[in-house]
């Protein structure tokens, strides 16, 4: 197994949350403080590359007009890291590729990270959070199609190498797409894709890429994994390795379950502060009508309701979060591991909120000496 560090690089110090409605969208950013921030940057920076030392990989993703992230680009981010790293792989999950209007800007974007790293970069491919469907203007409807679409411009600006190509699609229109530099890696850098849908793992299965799910818990995630290899199974394709499945969680291994449930407990700002009013979570045609019926049924899992008043307990009860000393956190992902059929990648949300630096690096530390060597043996 391997295993991936990363942060959301949040805003934590706001004012009390009764004095806004939304954490999201329109939180005025007259409560961030460049300052402060900068030092933040830095910080994290500092904390991945710790996470390189300890042999971990490095895992980046973006959000737009938030405080629980204030990454804008992960392709700036990880022009940084590509540099001053050395080893680690480098993934970022991902880019928002169905609310971009140019992807033949990400197809540059990533090939030059790429290159940045002498071919370290893994790409990650997300559909985009419904938070950010009304601040960047787009369309939450026919959302998977440009996604696909987008896609697939991208793989064919990687892969074409004898000059410029044009592109009639349904959503999108390039003339003479002919990307300088092209990716250091043959024939392009490995692609993930999250799924939180049996429907949309079917299509990344079919397509043999990794396929990620965020704190999905036990069942949510068994779904996505099954549809994956139950849709290679019907067409008739090899049975995907566990390098292609993918799991993040909430992490933190302390000395004793004390000092890993306090980490835990910590990391647990993430979801605690998400405050958004309904406009934002559900904006008309984001969701499949399926999943709104259902929801309005009062049918929706008790997984999603549990964020509303998330406890430690119930997180770690359904498996979103990991926590302990080493032994409890390795018996945690191993009870992950077999219920779901094995898995190759485990993203680790191991900083966020009020965890402070030191508190971070204990954590990275327990987790890298003494329950990874366990997690590497699994064959």
């Amino acid at each position: 197994m391997r295993a991936w560090f990363f942060s959301e690089n949040a805003y934590h110090l706001l004012p009390d949350a009764r004095e806004y409605d939304s954490i999201r969208v329109k939180l005025p950013n007259r409560y961030y403080d460049p300052k402060i921030g900068a030092d933040l940057y830095h910080r994290f920076i500092d904390e991945w590359l710790l996470a390189e030392e300890l042999g971990l990989e490095i895992m980046v993703n973006e959000h737009h007009q938030t405080a629980t992230n204030v990454n804008p680009s992960a392709a700036v981010v990880m022009g940084a890291l590509g540099r001053v790293t050395r080893s680690a792989r480098l993934l970022i999950l991902g880019n928002p590729i169905a609310n971009r209007r140019e992807p033949v800007r990400v197809a540059e974007e990533m090939a030059m990270v790429d290159v940045y790293s002498r071919g370290r970069l893994e790409c990650g491919f997300v559909r985009g959070v419904p938070y950010e469907m009304s601040a960047g203007n787009h369309r939450p409807t026919h959302m998977q199609e440009r996604f696909w679409e987008a896609h697939d411009l991208i793989v064919k600006a990687w892969t074409s190498h004898d000059g410029p190509f044009n592109w009639e699609g349904k959503y999108f229109h390039h003339r003479q797409v002919n990307i300088w530099p092209r990716p250091y890696q043959e024939p392009h850098p490995p692609i993930w894709i999250t799924a939180l849908s049996p429907s949309s793992a079917r299509e990344v299965g079919a397509r043999g890429y990794t396929v990620a799910c965020f704190l999905t818990g036990f069942e949510g995630t068994k779904t996505v994994f099954d549809s994956y290899r139950e849709r290679r199974a019907e067409l008739g394709l090899p049975g995907a390795p566990r390098e292609r499945f993918a799991y993040a969680a909430l992490v933190y291994t302390g000395d004793t379950d004390a000092e890993g449930y306090a980490g835990a407990r910590k990391l647990m700002w993430y979801l605690e502060s998400n405050k958004v009013p309904p406009q934002f979570t559900s904006p008309p045609g984001y969701h499949p009508i399926a999943s709104t019926v259902n929801a309005m049924k009062g049918a929706t899992p008790g997984i999603y309701k549990m964020f509303q008043n998330p406890t430690l307990e119930g997180l770690m009860e359904h498996g979103l979060v990991f926590a302990g000393n080493p032994d409890s956190v390795y018996r945690q992902i191993m009870r992950m591991y077999e219920h779901v059929g094995g898995f190759g990648q485990l993203l680790m949300m191991s900083q966020a909120g009020f965890l402070d630096h030191e508190e971070t690096v204990k954590g990275m530390q327990m987790f890298s000496r003494e329950v990874y060597p366990r997690l590497k043996e699994l064959r």
